[in-house]
């Protein structure tokens, strides 16, 4: 399916989502003719104005899909971790608040006909597969971008949405621990090494290519 282009304008909605007993910041992006919608788990100190995931979100925005960039944390939350690092840490808590942020989209009336997919990130994508172990009838596919997947742990069995894990050539423990979840998950996961990439993705193309890999699993799963 072609992109459109990158410059197009989509329109950016800023809302407050419950979840948790808390309410969370978010941005949502709905191009028009979206089938599916692409919600964002940040890693560890990250937000929803993350440079790379929302550069992600636009490369997903271009290929028609939604996208819902969200934080995990409150902003009183983040004072304390700040101090703490404690909370940024609690998957199971974080991976709580993710299911209920695919509650909430499947109870709001323009959504609800939306598949879900996940995009996690470093730690993110540990508590994204644990939301998708716990709400399989909610998330149709995972895409994990320098995940610890491996935080997941015995939860890695009960995803049933198709996974696909992308980690940097040049990330020799993650990739490690990418290997190790990935004989856990289901025969429809993969792995994607991306050459010549360390573990932020800094290096010249290589977020553009991860971008690309996210967006054409998400356009095989979810269209």
């Amino acid at each position: 399916m072609p992109t459109r282009s990158m410059h197009d304008a989509h329109e950016t909605t800023a809302l407050r989502i419950p979840a948790g007993g808390v309410l969370l910041s978010a941005d949502l992006t709905v191009p028009a003719g979206a089938e599916a919608i692409i919600a964002f788990a940040h890693g560890s100190g990250s937000s929803r104005h993350s440079t790379r995931n929302r550069y992600v979100a636009e490369t997903l925005n271009g290929y028609g899909f939604a996208t819902l960039l969200a934080d995990l944390l409150t902003e009183e939350e983040e004072i304390i971790d700040l101090r703490t690092r404690h909370l940024r840490f609690d998957i199971p808590m974080l991976a709580g608040r993710l299911v209920d942020i695919a509650a909430w989209l499947q109870d709001q009336a323009k959504m609800k006909q939306l598949k879900i997919g996940w995009f996690g990130a470093s730690t993110g994508a540990g508590a994204a597969l644990i939301a998708a172990a716990r709400r399989p009838e909610n998330i149709m596919a995972v895409v994990s971008r320098g995940g610890r997947p491996d935080l997941a742990g015995d939860y890695l069995r009960d995803v049933t949405a198709p996974v696909l894990l992308i980690v940097g050539e040049n990330d020799p423990q993650v990739l490690d621990l990418n290997k190790w979840a990935l004989a856990q998950l289901n025969a429809q996961s993969k792995l994607e090494i991306v050459p010549n990439a360390t573990h932020l993705f800094e290096e010249s193309g290589t977020l553009e290519a991860a971008a690309f890999l996210a967006a054409q699993w998400f356009r095989d799963h979810l269209k």
